[in-house]
């Protein structure tokens, strides 16, 4: 059942009643197609976030930067990229903002057909295939900067999750915590997928992203981003996985650039359900 969202009714939501609202509704809706998910927002989740970012707690780029820091998994998005490999693991796809200005989009597939794994291929049915987009983020003015960096891959036992912990150390590993601009090669490292794959994802390596967030505290974000300043924008939704980065360790110097989940992605159909009473109360 789809929920009245007159305005009038979405302002007497409290914020947590919104953001629950919003995670219900996309759970289990994230595999949809690309175009299911443009219509699923237009028709439902747009004006509960447009409620939602007039609350904004942290409107200020420069302020949301120590914020952000820390894992983070998104649970639903519109991002085209996401469709360039099959089978993505949601409770295995990560964000992950270093305090160094370096950020990573991380995630593990699924065996699909449009790989190219060699002798390996016999064994497919045993192997995940990580992927992860090294990105610098820093505020210029009173926008996000962001700026691709490289491109890697990993194939592994699939036996063994891409958990949090082994996320992080495998970021750690390509990115240390006392690297500074310039200390990564710029590259992109892919070589066990189609022509198809590649070919998608060096378009989003040459890119340059535009990012802004809609809404943001310390377990919810709400992002509005564009592979280019003048395409069309994609809408991802995150929540905190872990605990955030301590303050002691926050960077500022990224800004001279010019618990809603701490755990695992659940839906809360009780919140839900709450929602749905008092909507259906004020439409009488």
């Amino acid at each position: 059942m789809v929920l009245a969202t007159r305005p009038d009714m979405l302002n007497d939501l409290t914020t947590e009643e919104l953001k629950k609202e919003i995670l219900a509704r996309t759970d289990g809706r994230n595999s949809d197609k690309m175009g299911e998910k443009t219509r699923f927002y237009e028709r439902e989740l747009e004006p509960l976030i447009s409620e939602l970012s007039k609350r904004n707690p942290i409107p200020d780029p420069k302020d949301q930067i120590p914020v952000v820091q820390g894992t983070w998994t998104p649970v639903w998005s519109t991002i085209p990229f996401q469709d360039a490999l099959p089978g993505r693991v949601l409770d295995e796809s990560y964000q992950i903002f270093k305090n160094n200005g370096y950020y990573a989009n991380m995630a593990r597939y699924a065996p699909g057909s449009n790989w190219k794994l060699g002798w390996l291929k016999f064994a497919s049915f045993l192997l995940a295939l990580d992927l992860i987009i090294i990105q610098k983020y820093g505020v210029v003015g009173d926008r996000w900067d962001i700026e691709n960096v490289a491109i890697k891959q990993s194939i592994r036992f699939a036996g063994e999750p891409l958990s949090i912990e082994k996320a992080n150390k495998w970021f750690d590993d390509l990115v240390p915590n006392e690297a500074v601009e310039g200390d990564v090669k710029a590259e992109m490292s892919v070589e066990n997928v189609d022509t198809r794959a590649t070919k998608r994802l060096n378009t989003a390596f040459q890119s340059k992203p535009v990012l802004e967030h809609l809404y943001i505290d310390d377990d919810f974000r709400v992002v509005l981003s564009k592979r280019e300043e003048n395409m069309r924008p994609s809408y991802t939704i995150a929540v905190r996985r872990g605990p955030p980065t301590a303050v002691s360790a926050r960077n500022p110097s990224l800004l001279r650039r010019e618990s809603f989940f701490n755990r695992p992605f659940q839906s809360n159909l009780l919140g839900s359900r709450k929602v749905m009473r008092k909507l259906m109360a004020a439409r009488q």
